[in-house]
């Protein structure tokens, strides 16, 4: 299992460095409003265009028996079934795309973007460069939201004695050796507050848990204890 994903690994790696210098505008499936979740894994909601660079993204439009086979050898067993994991790829529409590079969107062609759990798993030029992109991608007056694991609220379990678990799930995270689960940076409101007013972003405020102006929270948030929520407007 370790090296199937060290495999998978190294062939999305090897994918996104042939895609470094092309920008592909793929098709947006969806009309008014258009929703984009990027970096999306399998917290996805009905309607929205998932862009990520996962294995699932690139099989989600390949037979059911190709699911099957991908279950097996994933680690989509630990938080869902079978059934469940091949209704989410074939119900969705997902593109396969390395973010580190770029969204394959054209200019103001979304109305929302969002975001959860992802910016942190990216460089902090590569997170900045991100969300140049999302504010590229997005209509006048579209809202961009953004989650990402609280630092203020990582950095309060070490004045309560639980550093092992502030080292090990937010600054050396480690999931059987995958590259793209550790954590490269993190964030609390006035850290991504000074990176989104850097890009081009205004409007920008802390939500709470499942409330603000972007569609299906209540489907996308999770986490609530331990993320920060940010939404932002173009």
């Amino acid at each position: 299992m370790r090296l199937f994903r060290r495999i998978v690994d190294g062939i999305t790696l090897l994918l996104g460095h042939i895609k470094r210098r092309q920008r592909k505008k793929v098709p947006v499936a969806y009309t008014s409003p258009t929703k984009v979740n990027i970096g999306c894994g399998l917290a996805i909601a009905a309607g929205w265009v998932n862009i990520d660079g996962s294995l699932n993204a690139l099989i989600a439009n390949l037979p059911g028996s190709i699911h099957r086979l991908a279950y097996r050898l994933t680690g989509a067993s630990r938080y869902y079934s079978e059934q469940e994991y091949c209704r989410l790829l074939g119900r969705n529409y997902f593109v396969h795309h390395d973010l580190a590079h770029g969204i394959p969107l054209a200019d103001d062609s979304a109305d929302f973007i969002y975001s959860s759990h992802f910016l942190e798993h990216l460089p902090r030029r590569d997170a900045e460069n991100l969300l140049r992109e999302s504010c590229r991608v997005l209509k006048p007056k579209g809202t961009l939201r953004i989650v990402v694991p609280d630092l203020e609220y990582a950095l309060s379990l070490y004045s309560v004695g639980k550093k092992e678990e502030m080292l090990t799930q937010y600054f050396f995270v480690d999931d059987d050796d995958s590259y793209y689960a550790r954590h490269k940076y993190m964030y609390d409101f006035e850290i991504l507050k000074g990176v989104l007013e850097k890009v081009g972003f205004h409007e920008i405020r802390r939500c709470a848990y499942q409330e603000g102006l972007t569609p299906n929270l209540d489907v996308l948030d999770n986490r609530a204890g331990e993320s920060l929520f940010v939404e932002a407007t173009r």
